[in-house]
């Protein structure tokens, strides 16, 4: 009986190591499930510093701009006090959550919709007393935590989508990459790229060396900087 249970373990054991390796490996559903931070190497699953939370306002054809969700009958909240579409940690469904609002009431014309994103530290989600124990400063008032708002998504009146952007994280990252000198300066270094001209006016690009057909005009291009 302890043989069996022995073995039983050890198989049960190989089969999660084994599917926690393909899952990082592939990324395949890592932050699918609570369970996944035991079998996953990534020890911070989908953790971020921010608190996140999702708005979604439309812009009349006045230039008057209406909150869009929740809807004026309010919204589930699935799991504790949280609304449904905080979850929506891309987005991705906030349309179609516009597109129930605006089914369902009487309004002027909407020309755009914005998916707009709030982030604040999490330290400042402490309690009193956990905060006392780890900052000299008080914590400040709710409404001196510092926010900040990013534009997530720009749709039109019906739900499709006409601009997407990165999200605060990643404009951190990517602004914390792009204000680096020394990348900067490996991007100056790179292969110079020419814009040629033909001479029947249309345009091409080439990494150095010559131009292509009859050329009329060559310049120089230079790349701006985070590009």
């Amino acid at each position: 009986m302890k043989r069996w249970l022995a073995s039983t373990f050890i198989v049960l054991y190989l089969c999660a190591l084994s599917y926690g390796i393909f899952s990082h490996a592939l990324s395949f559903k890592t932050g699918s499930h609570p369970a996944m931070y035991f079998v996953v190497w990534d020890m911070f699953c989908g953790w971020s510093a921010y608190s996140h939370r999702l708005h979604v306002v439309g812009e009349g054809e006045s230039g008057r701009y209406y909150e869009l969700a929740p809807g004026p009958w309010g919204e589930v909240q699935p799991f504790g006090d949280l609304e449904r579409r905080h979850y929506d940690v891309r987005g991705l469904v906030a349309g179609r959550l516009a597109a129930n609002t605006l089914d369902k009431t009487s309004h002027e014309p909407i020309t755009r919709m914005f998916v707009v994103e709030e982030w604040w530290p999490k330290k400042y989600n402490l309690p009193e007393n956990v905060w006392a124990l780890r900052f000299d400063d008080p914590k400040p008032l709710p409404e001196q935590i510092p926010r900040y708002y990013k534009i997530r998504h720009i749709l039109d009146s019906d739900g499709t989508m006409l601009k997407t952007f990165p999200n605060w994280v990643a404009h951190l990252r990517n602004t914390a990459i792009y204000s680096n000198p020394r990348l900067q300066a490996d991007m100056r270094r790179g292969k110079t790229f020419y814009a040629v001209q033909n001479g029947d006016g249309s345009g091409r690009g080439q990494m150095g060396g010559s131009g292509y057909g009859e050329t009329t005009l060559i310049r120089q291009v230079g790349s701006p900087l985070g590009n």
